[in-house]
């Protein structure tokens, strides 16, 4: 058994790209199949269909989000490239600001003394800029790995959890397609109080940006909302480089937006989270955070960031899902339990010990 258990380790972990894949898609399924069988109760009958509608609206949304950032970042780099030959001759002729910090910080000298070493360093570019470019066709190809197994697992999982249940006998499985359907509501509660926060965060941001006449008030809204997913860390890394770009418009913009975001996450943390998350997913905030804390650390040491992310976004599911199994198995194996002994089976003074307790 020792040796087997290692050589399971061993597998899983030289398996772990296509296991954190795996796990991405069942948790996307989990998530979209309430919003199945919400059609199939109530506009389409059919789970194919069903299944079709809510897979292109995801899809709309995806590519919505791609939108949302990718044009504003186009426009960027287009103004930019446009506009690059006049600051360069600003540079040459120190003309405007950076002119004046070529002039200022002596940059011109020191570009012509070291023009060979950025000539090499020019050169040296082109290999991140080629693992780049394999990076992006990566990340498509394991977007459309994920696509296919949340589609797949949307059509396939009521089949898969019927035959499942078919080889158990039917007490049993009453009692697992029970604690299936606590965890499940687990799960869809914990995604629906997330979104309820990330929402209003977003909301947040954008207001405050708009009224500053902060540039791109929606992008770092969005921005904002997504990132704010990850439980604990994600208002931190969504407020940064937000909190720095309002700065670069004017200070005043950046010291507001710093102070709403803080004064936000105190809100966020100490009221809207356990508020939502206590009616949503029941799951005790002490094993919240030690869950966060473990599922990172986790994640990291299996995937790097990308398993550090996906262990952070499914870390309070799966406490919520382990506090279920712990109480059902502490249930199942105690006296009287499904797996434990029974006196009432047993007849004799122990069922009428049963009895006794029952009727006080």
């Amino acid at each position: 058994m020792v040796a087997l258990t290692f050589l399971a380790g061993k597998l899983l972990y030289r398996l772990r790209d296509v296991v954190l894949i795996m796990v991405v898609a069942g948790f996307l399924a989990l998530i979209l199949n309430p919003l199945v069988l919400y059609l199939q109760h109530h506009r389409v009958t059919r789970r194919g269909g069903a299944v079709a509608i809510v897979t292109l609206w995801a899809v709309l949304v995806f590519a919505g989000l791609a939108f949302a950032f990718g044009h504003p970042l186009v426009n960027g780099l287009t103004h930019l490239s446009q506009r690059l030959p006049g600051y360069v001759q600003d540079a040459e002729h120190g003309h405007g600001w950076i002119g004046h910090l070529a002039r200022r910080y002596h940059l011109t000298a020191w570009a012509q003394r070291n023009a060979p070493k950025l000539q090499s360093i020019g050169m040296g570019l082109a290999k991140p800029a080629l693992s780049l470019g394999k990076g992006a066709v990566s990340l498509i190809v394991t977007l459309g790995t994920i696509f296919v197994l949340v589609l797949l697992l949307l059509l396939e999982g009521p089949k898969m959890r019927a035959g499942i249940l078919g080889l158990m006998t039917p007490q049993r499985a009453k009692r697992y397609a029970r604690v299936a359907h606590e965890i499940n509501q687990s799960v869809t509660g914990y995604m629906a109080g997330n979104i309820a926060t990330s929402v209003i965060a977003g909301a947040v941001v954008f207001v405050t940006l708009l009224a500053l006449r902060v540039p791109f008030p929606l992008l770092w809204a969005l921005w904002v909302a997504l990132v704010d997913f990850l439980p604990q860390v994600g208002g931190a890394l969504a407020g940064i480089p937000t909190v720095l770009f309002a700065l670069g418009h004017s200070l005043t913009a950046g010291i507001v937006t710093a102070v709403v975001f803080v004064a936000y996450q105190q809100v966020e943390n100490h009221v809207l989270n356990p508020v939502i998350m206590s009616r949503t997913v029941k799951v005790n905030p002490l094993l919240i955070l030690v869950s966060v804390l473990v599922g990172a650390t986790i994640g990291d040491w299996v995937g790097g960031f990308f398993g550090s992310f996906v262990a952070a976004m499914i870390s309070i599911p799966a406490a919520g899902a382990l506090q279920i199994v712990t109480r059902e198995l502490w249930q199942a194996t105690g006296p009287g339990g499904a797996l434990g002994d029974n006196p009432a089976a047993t007849g004799g003074s122990g069922s009428q010990q049963v009895a006794t307790d029952a009727a006080g």
